[in-house]
């Protein structure tokens, strides 16, 4: 399964070996046990990689050949590849962007891109640098 945080100004991205459906349900049980509002709604996410990366267009073959009804990959412009994942979005109910999106697809294509996004946020933190 693949977890993606989004705070207000980023978002962070694991891979986690649990199932979506444990994983929710206990989310859901935790809501309950603090008296939190949860919001549960299934959606799309999208999030920018680099083109440059290695790897990339290995990605865009597995997801022709496996799993091109649940990740979406597009060119948005000559330098990152948007990638679009279908998935279930939880929030505390606000309109904010605030939340985390689950989704899940074969083990091998989640690991690969976890993969990639690490390598994308290792080359980003040496631009900054």
């Amino acid at each position: 399964m693949l977890k993606l945080t989004y705070t207000d100004n980023s978002f962070y991205l694991e891979c986690l070996t649990q199932s979506l459906e444990e994983w929710v349900a206990q989310r859901v049980i935790l809501a309950l046990r603090v008296s939190q509002s949860l919001r549960v709604e299934p959606t799309t996410a999208s999030f920018l990689l680099p083109l440059n990366l290695p790897g990339v267009e290995r990605l865009k073959t597995e997801v022709n050949r496996h799993d091109s009804e649940i990740m979406g990959l597009c060119k948005c412009d000559p330098e990152y590849l948007e990638v679009t994942l279908d998935g279930s979005w939880l929030s505390d109910g606000n309109d904010d962007a605030v939340g985390v999106f689950v989704t899940t697809m074969s083990y091998s294509a989640e690991f690969f891109l976890y993969k990639l996004w690490q390598e994308s946020q290792v080359c980003a933190s040496v631009v900054t640098e």
